[in-house]
């Protein structure tokens, strides 16, 4: 098995507000830093250590756990807004006055929100695997989808049908995939609870039952460059709802993987840090 520079970042933490933050920051000082916000059920230990690795190359890279999420105690929100509010917090925490963003899953509707609420905290955004809400058009989650969202002890081929494509490369990246990301799962680190992952369950459905209208007038409001990225085959974040969203984007380019899911930013982990390296050096 290779070995990844974030599998021994330490864990640091940082006062706010509302909960005593738990973090890893890696790669080199200097610059806007890189702050990436983790979907459900996601903690720091989720992240793919290749993806941080290649990012953290040359980035500031920052990853967090929310408010009441893995290893940040205190009473996890039931909102998108909260969640937002709650990564303000942390950032703000941190003495950060301005900051890049990437949101993966859930995380995208998050940094979506930091953006609307604070966009004098946010220089450029990176939206994978994610949604504006819901778009027109847009099929609700498939029953088998939802059914492995409600496991909370969703096994590793609940993942590989979550996040990679039922091909044979597709199921071969994911099992690579789940052999990086079990050094730090293996440890025995904080997994989210079922209170917050109750309360993610009901901030996703109020995101998703927001009229396209109102979803429409986010996407307008903001201004800053996004960079809005899926696979084709993403069972939990449609790709047309990435093709909708950058409809309505004043700066937005869509990147798009043909033959992967949900987590084609780890199937494809050379090629799409290679994307956000360019999106942020833009």
């Amino acid at each position: 098995m290779s070995t990844y520079l974030a599998d021994k970042a330490e864990d640091l933490s940082v006062e706010g507000a509302s909960a005593t933050f738990t973090y890893r920051r890696m790669g080199p000082p200097g610059g806007v830093p890189l702050v990436l916000v983790s979907g459900f059920r996601g903690t720091i230990d989720s992240w793919d250590p290749e993806f941080l690795d290649l990012l953290a190359a040359d980035h500031d890279v920052i990853l967090f756990d929310n408010v009441g999420i893995g290893y940040t105690p205190g009473e996890p929100r039931d909102s998108v807004e909260g969640f937002a509010d709650g990564a303000i917090e942390f950032i703000e925490a941190l003495g950060l006055a301005r900051v890049d963003l990437v949101g993966w899953s859930m995380g995208g509707f998050v940094a979506q929100h930091v953006v609307l609420r604070r966009p004098d905290l946010v220089r450029r955004l990176v939206v994978a695997g994610s949604s504006p809400g819901r778009v027109p058009g847009a099929q609700p989650l498939p029953e088998k989808v939802q059914g492995i969202m409600a496991k909370p002890d969703a096994g590793a081929d609940d993942m590989l049908y979550l996040f990679f494509p039922e091909t044979d490369t597709g199921r071969s990246a994911g099992v690579e995939h789940l052999t990086k990301v079990s050094t730090r799962l293996a440890a025995g680190g904080p997994a989210v609870s079922e209170t917050a992952a109750m309360r993610q369950r009901e901030a996703i459905a109020k995101y998703m039952a927001v009229p396209f209208e109102q979803v429409r007038a986010n996407l307008e409001a903001i201004k800053q460059p996004v960079l809005y990225a899926n696979g084709v085959h993403d069972v939990i974040a449609p790709a047309l709802a990435s093709y909708v969203a950058v409809q309505h984007l004043d700066s937005a380019t869509l990147v798009l993987y043909s033959d992967a899911g949900h987590a084609f930013l780890f199937q494809h982990v050379k090629a799409f840090t290679t994307e956000v390296a360019n999106f942020l050096a833009g």
